[in-house]
């Protein structure tokens, strides 16, 4: 089967040699309340491959017996990613809801045999009678009504005569037992919604526990796997099967460790609420974990399988790093794709002794890979290169362009720097250089030494693109929801620029982009007017050191380094502003470093400084806001003033509004040019700092999640974390988190 063995795998192989199974018959059924992540993937490449690898058949089963939640569009997004992974199921989708009335019948047995009844308890009273793990539950009175009353009521339910929560069927099993799932567990419950398949036929919907153990003996199945978290479930699976009568040919539910990945959330209730809250962009939003995000990031169903299968199946949950997703991506993208050239932050270098232009034939494919293809890269005097490709004061391992330093250009001819040109503030904008005729990549005679080569584009020839970086969409390795988001998630680029063969010649969808990563061109936001291309990972990863110790990594110097101030030596007057900031301001050094080495930067805050004395917040604002805006223009062309961000970070400070809401007003002042006091009370965005507000807003979220506050008090404290969250949410944001964060922790208590 060229499968390692797993310990499902030796259960099934065990059933078959008994003679227990006759034929193998697995099912993957979802709940259609949203769309398939990483999670689901495992369990498709499970159930699919088992029944694969014994010759056998997987069924696909929508567990739809919820109609407030379920929708088409899940079910379609269910199948696409099925088919997409590359499995295929027998027959038809299948669907619970076909087998509603089955289900009922299999109720009304069960009622007879006096094995279950109809409860009118109140929903917090049937919690309360459940008893807790020391101490036994206390069965409901409802539980000594007759056969007749329980059967007549219960076809009432059916019928609609009663209100949602009024009634529910119960099994009668052991309000004693040490399962607490087995203490008489709910059935049955009525639900007045349209169903999206059998519209207002039902008032009453079947529990997962009694519908979906049946809904496997319906469909034949041999072998019931599911995640470890419905392990105790497993003895409602077999009470019924078994109290109903239905032996031989029954299935056996084995549970295996769902998948847990950190810096990711898979819980569909926390998915939905960023889908919903507008966090992302939709369910194939690229920072999500979903089968169609990871689809539209560009990752590829052999990568994702890959993947899964490096995981394992175990018996134990564990977490996994996000790396070894990312090592699979590349392991599969590494011997398939084309390698191209695209510049993402241009610096103009223009070659004064080249004339004309000319067409150089270049592979794209390394040495190392099998695979046969070229294109024509276009040559002239003006080409582009990325602006950390050089350096006018470099460290000493720096082996990229320099005023003293030679560089090849990928493919091309060895250039020198001869001249820097710079703009009123200082910033290096052009680079005059010259090249060597006679160092042309294959037939170099020149004699030059370089150190390294560096990839370009041709300036009159390259085309525009939009590139989109993605980043892990939470800044915590095991983050509780929308309070953990990374607002770096998304980065884009409109002026980037390619060679011009990977949008006239389409040769591939998925690229490397020479020493940026791997590349996808957008399925949705793509045409050749505005190509579009979603960055699918970076070149290297933790992941990658893991698995190959002995591979050295290239000492390449990222962007970011320059900003910390741990390449270019400062001059004096930068060396004197980072100490008046570090010991006369008390900004921290990489604020500090990054406003001194910045001219505009350090001007506009030295002008806004003087308005307000309020230097480590007007310093945040500076190098974090203000900074993402003069990347793009001068201080000239902002639409907001240097007296507006001090008022903005005035009422920061005083508490009218909190950080979060700043970024919002900010914003707005981008656009708009407004005065952020004026944004404040147009939008009603002032802070909700009033404790009596905020506590009630608290208790209202404290009801809606009785569970959380229950795992929170037995001891999950990285709960606090998901109450603020939701206290934050439900303002809007403007709930001052200080007093957020010390109300729920009393509350909490």
């Amino acid at each position: 089967m060229g499968k390692r063995k797993d310990f499902l795998r030796t259960i099934v192989e065990e059933d078959i040699k008994s003679g227990e199974c006759k034929e193998v018959v697995t099912r993957f059924p979802p709940e259609p309340n949203g769309f398939p992540h990483i999670g689901h993937a495992k369990s498709i490449a499970i159930n699919f491959g088992i029944a694969r690898d014994y010759n056998g058949h997987c069924n696909l089963r929508m567990d739809d017996t919820n109609p407030t939640k379920e929708d088409t569009k899940y079910v379609e997004a269910l199948k696409d990613a099925v088919e997409w992974l590359g499995f295929t199921w027998k027959n038809d989708v299948c669907f619970t809801s076909d087998y509603f009335p089955k289900i009922y019948d299999y109720a009304i047995e069960l009622i007879k045999m006096g094995k279950a009844y109809v409860d009118s308890l109140p929903e917090d009273e049937i919690r309360e009678y459940r008893g807790t793990v020391t101490e036994a539950g206390k069965r409901s009175k409802y539980a000594a009504r007759s056969v007749e009353e329980n059967l007549d009521l219960f076809e009432r339910m059916k019928n609609g005569e009663f209100k949602d929560g009024e009634h529910i069927l119960r099994a009668k099993i052991d309000m004693s037992a040490a399962n607490m799932k087995m203490r008489d567990p709910l059935m049955y419950r009525i639900r007045h919604a349209e169903h999206f398949r059998t519209g207002n036929e039902w008032a009453v919907y079947p529990m997962y526990d009694f519908a979906h153990c049946l809904s496997d003996y319906i469909e034949g199945v041999s072998h019931s796997i599911c995640t470890l978290e419905f392990e105790n479930n497993r003895d409602i699976y077999n009470w019924v099967l078994e109290t109903l009568g239905l032996t031989p040919e029954r299935p056996y539910q084995h549970e295996f460790a769902r998948l847990g990945i950190n810096y990711t959330v898979m819980s569909k209730r926390k998915l939905l609420e960023l889908v919903e809250g507008g966090q992302v962009d939709g369910w194939d939003d690229p920072r999500l974990p979903t089968i169609a995000g990871y689809k539209r990031r560009g990752y590829t169903p052999e990568s994702i399988l890959a993947f899964c299968d490096s995981v394992g199946i175990a018996k134990a949950n564990s977490m996994v790093d996000v790396s070894q997703l990312e090592f699979c991506i590349r392991d599969d993208l590494n011997p398939k794709v084309p390698r191209v050239m695209c510049v993402l932050d241009p610096l103009k270098i223009t070659l004064v002794n080249y004339e004309g232009n000319e067409e150089i034939e270049t592979s794209y494919y390394p040495h190392d890979v099998p695979k046969e293809g070229s294109r024509k890269l276009p040559f002239s005097s003006e080409i582009y290169i990325e602006r950390d490709d050089f350096m006018q004061n470099p460290p000493k391992d720096y082996f990229r362009l320099t005023p003293e330093q030679s560089v090849r250009l990928k493919g091309a001819y060895i250039i020198t720097c001869k001249e820097v040109i710079k703009d009123a503030s200082g910033n290096v904008i052009e680079i005059k250089a010259e090249y060597s005729k006679e160092s042309k990549s294959g037939s170099d005679t020149s004699g030059i030494k370089v150190k390294s080569a560096i990839h370009w584009v041709d300036a009159n020839a390259a085309i525009k693109v939009e590139v989109r970086l993605y980043d892990r969409l939470f800044s915590v390795e095991i983050p509780e929801g929308v309070a953990d988001l990374n607002a770096n998630s998304l980065t884009v680029i409109k002026d980037a620029y390619i060679e011009p063969a990977v949008i006239n010649e389409k040769p591939d969808e998925r690229f490397q982009f020479e020493r940026q990563g791997y590349f996808y061109a957008d399925p949705i936001d793509y045409t050749d007017a505005k190509p579009v291309f979603n960055k699918i990972v970076g070149l290297k990863g933790s992941w990658d050191k893991k698995k190959t110790k002995t591979e050295t990594v290239p000492k390449t110097r990222a962007k970011k380094e320059q900003v910390d101030g741990e390449v270019v030596a400062m001059s004096d007057a930068q060396t004197a502003l980072f100490t008046k900031y570090t010991q006369e301001l008390k900004l921290n050094s990489e604020v500090a470093n990054t406003l001194a080495r910045d001219s505009q930067l350090s001007a506009f805050y030295e002008e806004a400084l003087s308005e307000i004395n309020s230097p480590v917040s007007l310093a945040n604002i500076v190098t974090n806001e203000v900074a993402r805006e003069l990347k793009q223009m001068q201080i000239s062309e902002l639409k907001f003033s240097t007296s507006q961000i001090s008022q903005l970070v005035k009422i920061i400070d005083d508490g009218t509004i909190s950080n979060k809401i700043a970024k919002q007003v900010f914003e707005e002042m981008v656009k708009s040019g407004e005065n952020p006091n004026k944004i404040v009370e147009d939008k009603g965005l002032i802070q909700i700092s009033d404790p009596v507000i905020i506590s009630a807003i608290i208790d209202e979220v404290m009801a809606k999640n009785p569970d959380n506050v229950e795992k929170f008090k037995a001891g999950n404290i990285k709960l606090l974390g998901f109450f603020v969250g939701q206290v934050l949410k439900s303002t809007g944001g403007k709930a001052n988190p200080q007093v957020v964060n010390q109300l729920v922790a009393q509350k909490l208590k």
